[in-house]
């Protein structure tokens, strides 16, 4: 079926195919905000245009600047009629959202239930922007599981079966990375650091801000990580670790590296003591602000 301008409509598996946005997300920004506006095929399916994935490019290009999925709405459904009026909740609306929303995520990933945590993962990503939903529910989220994990609460089982799930998220919120005309960042983990989702989530928001990424992740051994610097001339060396005592016996090679690179230091295994001493710098706060805050030249 064609639009009165000869241009095709789209069933909405094909407009999300096209978009890279999943059919979930899409339906919640037609019900939610109105965003879509479908007509009804013959036999009763729903059909997209042009203008409609127009609408969620742009909306997508709001969310990419830091609004919420209501604003991003708000603005594209103003931008179309000339108003500032769309159908979208306000800030109130959107914490709500996000504190219920984050509650469904936890029961789920307790309970083994990928189907119903991708579903929370999508409704969150369509209410919130990603730096929000990473900031205010999956650095949250991870930590509280470290913590309940260490008092027994939750079981290994649990913590391996959530952290998957959420790294199979953030690994499509990585995806191309590495594209792109900005500074180059090369991230990783130390020898025996394990834990690097914050280095992702930390990743992610840096090439939001037009970084090219470079990720080693865990475990990674520093006579490697130096080899790399050396051949992609890194504007920026992130090193993340969780212990203080596994940066410690590697002062003598980070000092060397950092001669070769600007290099940071992460995470709680990395203090003022440590940075100073190999010439470092030193993130402070959560990987989502420590990202933001980030300013080249260094």
């Amino acid at each position: 079926m064609d639009t009165p301008d000869g241009s095709p409509m789209l069933r909405i598996g094909e407009l999300s195919r096209r978009l890279g946005v999943s059919d979930h997300v899409l339906r919640a920004w037609e019900s939610r905000y109105g965003l879509l506006q479908p007509v009804r095929s013959a036999g009763g399916f729903r059909l997209y245009s042009e203008a409609d994935a127009l609408r969620v490019r742009r909306m997508q290009a709001h969310l990419a600047h830091g609004l919420s999925a209501a604003e991003a709405a708000r603005a594209v459904l103003g931008e179309d009629n000339g108003a500032g009026h769309g159908r979208a909740a306000g800030p109130d609306r959107d914490a709500s959202a996000a504190s219920e929303l984050s509650g469904v995520l936890r029961q789920a990933l307790d309970a083994f239930d990928e189907p119903a945590a991708q579903a929370a993962l999508d409704r969150l990503v369509s209410d919130l922007s990603v730096t929000a939903v990473l900031r205010d529910v999956v650095l949250p989220y991870l930590t509280e599981l470290g913590e309940r994990w260490e008092r027994g609460t939750a079981s290994v089982a649990q913590e391996h079966f959530a952290t998957n799930v959420i790294r199979g998220r953030l690994a499509g919120l990585a995806r191309g990375w590495g594209n792109g005309h900005g500074p180059r960042a090369v991230l990783a983990c130390p020898p025996g650091e394990l834990h690097d989702l914050a280095l992702m989530v930390f990743g992610i928001v840096l090439h939001r801000s037009g970084w090219r990424i470079d990720y080693l992740g865990m475990n990674t051994p520093v006579a490697e990580l130096t080899r790399t610097v050396d051949a992609r001339h890194p504007a920026l060396v992130v090193l993340a670790a969780t212990l203080p005592e596994t940066l410690g016996p590697l002062a003598a090679q980070l000092t060397a590296l950092a001669k070769r690179a600007p290099l940071a230091l992460a995470g709680a295994g990395a203090t003022p003591e440590i940075a100073s001493t190999v010439g470092a710098r030193l993130l402070t706060g959560d990987p989502v602000t420590a990202a933001e805050n980030i300013q080249w030249p260094w």
